[in-house]
C-alpha cells in the first residue's frame, strides 16, 4: 500500500517538523517504510544543516520503532537532491 500524507506546510524559509507527525502517518497507514520528501521553491536543492538535522532524527526515531527511512528527497521545480545518495542518511 501507498500512502502520501502531507505533514507540515511551511512559512517562506521554515517548516516545523516533529517525527512524532511523521511517523503518526506511518503507524496509521501500517508501513514498514518511508520517503521523507520536501521542496525548496528558491530551486536551490542544496541540504540546510536543518534538512540534514530533521533527517537524521526521523531516521534514529524510525529505527527505534521500527520504520526504515528509505531515503530524504529536497525537491525543486527542476532537480532533486537525495541525502541517501550522497550518504548523509
Amino acid at each position: 500500500m501507498t500512502a502520501i500524507q502531507t505533514i507540515a506546510i511551511g512559512s517562506l524559509n521554515a517548516a516545523i517538523v516533529h517525527p512524532r507527525e511523521v511517523y503518526k502517518a506511518a503507524i496509521l497507514s501500517n508501513s514498514a517504510s518511508i520517503l521523507f520528501c520536501h521542496n525548496h521553491p528558491s530551486g536551490d536543492v542544496t541540504a540546510s544543516s536543518e534538512d540534514l538535522e530533521i533527517s537524521q532524527r526521523i531516521k534514529k526515531a524510525g529505527e527505534l520503532i521500527g520504520i526504515e527511512l528509505l531515503d530524504s528527497v529536497i525537491v525543486s521545480s527542476s532537480h532533486y537532491y537525495s541525502m541517501k545518495e550522497h550518504e548523509l542518511i
